[in-house]
């Protein structure tokens, strides 16, 4: 059975997109850390980030990294937290969260938007990625 995130991919299950290219999406959390907080997969499902292939690990790495720097122009903030836990969707997904704590990366502390919040924080991180 397809994961969220895949249905995401799809179409199928509605997102605040960031960017996307033929291998990798970008979108924000919708239970988020801190505004700002982003996750980014691969296109193709994997559950294990280590079972992805080199490139494939590359490549999403270097896609998350320029989704941080739109981040970090578009959010004020210390600097772009990464974590990779992956046990809540077995989908491969990197969280890129802006942060001015250690507390920021807990995954306790949830902060609440609305859509329109959603809509327009989602708009002004695509306008920065490059």
């Amino acid at each position: 059975m397809a994961s969220i995130f895949t249905k995401i991919v799809n179409g199928e299950i509605p997102s605040y997109k960031i960017a996307e290219d033929e291998n990798y999406y970008a979108f924000l959390d919708i239970n988020p850390n801190a505004k700002g907080h982003t996750l980014v997969i691969p296109k193709r499902e994997e559950n294990k980030l280590f079972d992805l292939s080199e490139e494939e690990y590359s490549g999403l790495m270097s896609f998350s990294y320029r989704v941080a720097k739109a981040i970090e122009k578009t959010i004020t903030c210390e600097r772009v937290g990464m974590s990779v836990v992956g046990l809540e969707v077995p989908h491969v997904h990197v969280h890129l969260i802006p942060i001015n704590t250690m507390a920021d990366m807990q995954f306790i502390k949830k902060v609440k938007l609305t859509n329109e919040e959603f809509v327009a924080l989602a708009n002004g991180i695509a306008s920065n990625f490059k």
